[in-house]
């Protein structure tokens, strides 16, 4: 059966992002009840620029006005917490200098044995001892495909999740899930291209209601949800100088090269070949 393998994907700021938005917009697929009935409610990524926003007519209608029930989701804030991080905690020195060097690589990520190189090596050996390739021996030239990566960088990322709606029914609705869906704990997982981010939710719920003031303009409940997210990144991204994942084999032998005297040979383009030394 062939060996099934997986490709390490980078994990960036963006992967971050993408991750939180697809556990808002797909892990809660959050729906509640409308003037038109029982429909998904639209999530929005804040970051988008005003004019386009304002084109949008998938959330505003004919004179501009969002259309209710909304969720935005916001990145607040981002910080480097030596004191928030993951397992992974140590920081290994990668080895600089010499061939095997590779100064953003200092993780080994898996080690096999390379059984195409490997063979070549018991065979010479086979050959040098038996005069017969593939003959039994004891072969210690077994080389390694070794896989190395960048250590995480674990990073404190803070989201706003703001549930803005017309009526306190489809307010209930919308907060009812991020309070029960973690059960008696406040974590839970978001993925995104093989990556797990840690995503706590912090348990005040703060609410923006305008119905106390009874004035003209239109009612609407706004609650504000924050997220504490234990990221990290892999890598400087495009600003990587070398390959993200290097797979690299290991030395078995050391062979030096030095010249040699060519004794025996002619030169048929000349007449003298009193330089070559016969035999």
């Amino acid at each position: 059966m062939p060996t099934k393998e997986i490709i390490l994907e980078p994990s960036t700021i963006e992967t971050i992002d993408t991750a939180i938005f697809n556990l808002i917009n797909e892990g809660f697929d959050l729906h509640t009840s409308t003037n038109t009935g029982f429909k998904k409610v639209p999530v929005l990524w804040i970051s988008p620029e005003r004019s386009f926003n304002s084109k949008d007519k998938d959330i505003r209608d004919s004179v501009g006005k969002l259309k209710l029930p909304l969720i935005t989701v916001e990145r607040t804030s981002m910080s480097k917490d030596p004191t928030f991080k993951g397992g992974y905690q140590a920081h290994v020195f990668p080895e600089i200098n010499g061939p095997r060097g590779y100064k953003k690589h200092p993780r080994l990520l898996s080690r096999k044995i390379s059984q195409q190189t490997t063979r070549k090596f018991a065979s010479i050996d086979s050959q040098k001892e038996s005069e017969q390739q593939n003959y039994p021996t004891s072969n210690k030239k077994i080389v390694y495909d070794e896989t190395y990566g960048p250590i995480p960088t674990w990073l404190n990322v803070g989201y706003s999740i703001r549930l803005r709606t017309e009526y306190q029914q489809q307010m209930n609705d919308l907060v009812t899930p991020f309070a029960t869906r973690t059960g008696n704990i406040n974590a839970l997982i978001a993925t995104h291209n093989n990556h797990r981010y840690e995503v706590f939710i912090e348990g005040d719920y703060s609410q923006g209601n305008n119905v106390a003031a009874l004035g003209e303009e239109e009612r609407s409940f706004e609650t504000t949800i924050n997220l504490k997210v234990l990221g990290f990144l892999l890598g400087d991204g495009d600003n990587e100088e070398a390959p993200k994942i290097v797979t690299k084999q290991t030395i078995v032998e050391v062979k030096l090269i030095r010249e040699r005297t060519i004794v025996g040979d002619t030169k048929p383009w000349e007449s003298d070949d009193g330089d070559f030394r016969e035999f």
